[in-house]
């Protein structure tokens, strides 16, 4: 199997000056269309799998599929596992034993110093493990799986916060709030480009940017040059699979074989997937 850490995949990008699309995988059907993007691209990518999709599938069915997929259709780029979202401590303990490669411990709704304790103990054994570990200081607005954070409850990341965070808890990569948010915008967001260079300098070590669906290309071009080596992407690959589940019912409205319909999402998916990794400038790095 093409398994490679998230410290080692997420090190890689942030010196070279790209960033790993973090995709959001849901079933076998946005699994599969990852996979075969990836492929096609000759890009290391990473296989987010989120609450959500935990609550309905279950940890194990899910991270097996990668396994099957990854045989079936002899996926050889660098591929990554990365636990997202995970509230808590045993969740990523189970993640750890089920062999995926990267762990995120979101205690961002928690007070400060819970935050840090949770973290860094999920830190430690990441490391002992030789997994990628990440954690996030600062809230990120909207919906993502079963989390919601209200516009008024989201905050921007300061420089004294994340470097706190970073120097105590050993993250390996960090996610910031610089003005993204999780789900579909109500207006094109403004990153606070000043806030992350400030970030990146301070901490010296690559920045997780979550919310990537809906941002404007030059936006995320900005993020890259400024640090940011790993972009979360959910929002836009549902919409591109369920966009076009529509055009094939549109002209085909009486075509009940599964299969068919279903690879016509895949196939909508796998170029919204295409897309972002060019645009993370990571396509050829496998």
């Amino acid at each position: 199997m093409p398994y490679v850490s998230g410290k080692t995949m997420i090190k890689e990008a942030w010196n070279n000056g790209y960033a790993i699309g973090a995709f959001t995988a849901h079933n076998l059907e946005t699994i599969k269309a990852v996979l075969l993007a990836a492929q096609e691209e000759q890009s290391p990518i990473m296989i987010q799998i989120g609450q959500k999709a935990i609550n309905e599938m279950g940890m194990k069915p899910l991270r097996d599929a990668v396994d099957s997929l990854i045989q079936h259709h002899q996926i050889s780029v660098p591929i990554c596992i990365h636990l997202d979202h995970s509230r808590k401590f045993e969740q990523c303990m189970e993640a750890a034993t089920r062999d995926f490669q990267s762990l995120m411990f979101d205690g961002s709704a928690l007070p400060f110093e819970e935050n840090i304790r949770i973290t860094k103990a999920v830190v430690d054994v990441a490391n002992a493990l030789g997994l990628g570990a990440e954690g996030e200081i600062g809230k990120i607005g909207g919906t993502e799986d079963d989390i919601t954070v209200d516009e008024k409850d989201a905050m921007i990341t300061t420089v004294e916060e994340a470097l706190d965070f970073s120097e105590r808890t050993g993250v390996d990569y960090l996610a910031v709030s610089i003005g993204t948010a999780h789900g579909v915008y109500k207006t094109t967001p403004e990153l606070k480009f000043d806030r992350l260079s400030e970030i990146k300098e301070a901490v010296k070590k690559p920045i997780v940017l979550h919310g990537g669906s809906g941002v404007p290309d030059d936006q995320v071009m900005e993020a890259v040059k400024r640090g940011v080596a790993k972009i979360n992407v959910d929002t836009e690959l549902r919409q591109g699979f369920i966009h076009g589940v529509q055009a094939h019912w549109k002209d085909n409205e009486k075509d009940y074989i599964l299969a068919d319909v279903m690879n016509t999402g895949i196939s909508s998916m796998k170029e919204v997937v295409q897309h972002k990794i060019r645009l993370f400038g990571s396509n050829g790095k496998a």
